[in-house]
């Protein structure tokens, strides 16, 4: 569904990605993280960005810079982006095929001189702040706005959409509860661009 709404859209054609993922908590306290429900699919990890520990999963989220989601997955918080991001690449080849030229702007976390070469194989340019004693990359100035855009497509899943308090306890739970989010942003940005809304992303008229 994600995908018809995409298609219906401009935005599908687009061949700059921007990818990064984001903690999906799905536990607070002992006795939840000892459920079975999820054991084996959720685990403890790690968010840099706010400093915090959590048990749950990752959502992995690939879109266009108007936010129109394109590819997205939930992961061990275990799991190294790059293996992650790899798979969905491959799982959804044929997306990339067609998009000759494709940009994909991630953060220093996909950081990977082997993971860009199979990125190269497959047509696709990484865009990446570099790391510390690496020189200036090519496009760098331009980063941290744009970076900014995925940053904000989180922001609108957690703050408008509720993400972390999706209420999921087992698998298909959460994945569905998850779905419902993704969807939703989807279907916002397909209804404002139909409509001709200056701002694609804005949810602030269904924010009920």
């Amino acid at each position: 569904m994600i995908r018809v709404l995409a298609k219906d859209t401009d935005f599908w054609h687009d061949t700059v990605w921007i990818t990064d993922s984001t903690p999906v908590p799905c536990g607070m306290s002992r006795p939840t993280v000892k459920r079975p429900e999820l054991a084996g699919w959720a685990n403890y990890g790690y968010c840099a960005s706010h400093s915090r520990f959590f048990w749950g999963l990752r959502l992995y989220l690939v879109c266009t810079p108007a936010g129109m989601p394109i590819l997205w997955a939930l992961a061990d918080p275990k799991l190294g982006e790059r293996e992650v991001l790899a798979a969905m690449l491959e799982i959804d080849a044929e997306l990339v095929r067609v998009r000759q030229g494709l940009l994909l702007i991630s953060d220093k976390g996909f950081a990977s001189k082997t993971f860009e070469r199979s990125l190269s194989v497959q047509g696709v340019t990484l865009l990446r702040p570099s790391r510390k004693k690496e020189i200036l990359r090519p496009g760098e100035p331009m980063l941290k706005k744009v970076r900014q855009l995925i940053e904000s497509v989180n922001d609108t899943l957690k703050g408008q959409l509720d993400l972390e308090q999706h209420g999921g306890r087992t698998v298909e739970g959460v994945a569905v509860r998850v779905a419902q989010r993704v969807l939703a942003l989807a279907a916002a940005i397909w209804h404002n661009f139909q409509t001709g809304q200056v701002v694609s992303r804005s949810l602030t008229a269904y924010d009920h």
